[in-house]
């Protein structure tokens, strides 16, 4: 997967926001190899000049064209950040193992588990604490001049892959970073869209708890395509490629058991209730039919996989009382909650 560390290009305009210390990380890997980076520095049409000048800013194309060509030359998809280089395709390979994950929550868990599998030189774990999902960082030894490049592609690369998972933009409650405000500081609030807290214990995204309950979106066709060329879904604010049948489901499954209604769905995807009910009927179905889709196939998974009681289904599904729920579920399956239960475990 190609470097996230380019800023996001506006209305088709190749703004010089990208800082050259970005240039000069990938020139120390380069370094590091002991190899010249002068066919990097061509393709990306990165003059001299810019190079002894530390104000100097390059594009987002320009910095994509860097790290690919250096990425391929060096065979690090690390870039120099770790002790061990990721050979092409490290990165692909983690986005295969985190694919089949039911849950967003699960795969940012696999990713950072499966991540200690190609490095040991950096630790990144998951915690959740009530509403705040947190994303930490921590270099298990002293990562040098190389530090702030590792963290920022490291998490931008976490975060951007995520939000392609559930095809949603994820905003992030606020980013740490454990070293001093750069020169090039301004920078952060592109790369975050979000408060920057420098000099901070440890490298930590924080996202609201929530969004780990979206279902997983992508398949493995979808992440081959997106392969080709991954950078940008890293670097630029995400947009949703979903129909609004799917996004609509998506919304439903995060709170399941709320009682959703088409006002406060149209809320969360920016319609209007009225525009949301001509979309759905447009597309072949309603408000209702994706509420029991969804409902259903809740219940269905509760009942299979847990031994929660018919009434602590029927809340974790949404329904007002047991009675509705057992109504409902007679109507999907032909049967009671217990019996299809029971005849899904077989005799005891």
């Amino acid at each position: 997967m190609s470097t996230p560390l380019l800023i996001p290009e506006n209305s088709g305009i190749h703004p010089a926001v990208t800082p050259v210390a970005f240039v000069h990380a990938v020139l120390h890997a380069y370094a590091q190899r002991g190899m010249a980076a002068d066919a990097a520095l061509q393709a990306a049409q990165i003059a001299p000049a810019a190079l002894q000048d530390p104000q100097a800013r390059i594009t987002a194309l320009q910095m994509e064209h860097l790290c690919g060509v250096a990425m391929r030359e060096l065979d690090d998809e690390g870039l120099g950040w770790f002790t061990r280089r990721l050979p092409w395709g490290s990165y692909g390979l983690l986005a295969r193992a985190s694919l089949s994950s039911p849950s967003l929550g699960l795969a940012v868990a696999r990713w950072c588990r499966h991540h200690g599998l190609l490095t040991q030189d950096i630790t990144l774990t998951l915690q959740v604490d009530a509403s705040v999902a947190r994303i930490h960082l921590q270099p298990q030894r002293d990562l040098g001049v190389l530090q702030e490049f590792c963290v920022l592609s490291v998490l931008r690369n976490l975060h951007g892959f995520a939000s392609w998972l559930v095809d949603k933009p994820l905003p992030v409650r606020c980013a740490h970073m454990p070293y001093a405000a750069p020169a090039h500081a301004d920078v952060y609030g592109l790369l975050f869209a979000a408060p920057v807290v420098f000099g901070a214990a440890s490298a930590c995204l924080e996202l609201d708890a929530h969004w780990l309950q979206l279902p997983v979106v992508r398949d493995e066709a979808a992440l081959n395509t997106m392969l080709q060329r991954a950078l940008p879904i890293q670097v630029r604010p995400y947009q949703t490629t979903q129909p609004l049948l799917q996004r609509v489901r998506q919304a439903l499954a995060a709170h399941p058991q709320c009682s959703h209604t088409a006002s406060s769905l149209a809320v969360q995807l920016h319609l209007a209730p009225r525009s949301l009910h001509r979309q759905l009927q447009q597309q072949g179905s309603s408000l209702q039919q994706l509420k029991d889709d969804v409902r259903r196939h809740r219940a269905l998974h509760l009942l299979q996989r847990t031994d929660m009681p018919i009434k602590r289904v029927a809340q974790a599904c949404g329904f007002a009382s047991e009675k509705s729920f057992i109504r409902a579920f007679h109507q999907w399956q032909g049967q009671a909650p217990g019996a299809y239960r029971q005849a899904q475990r077989g005799p005891a």
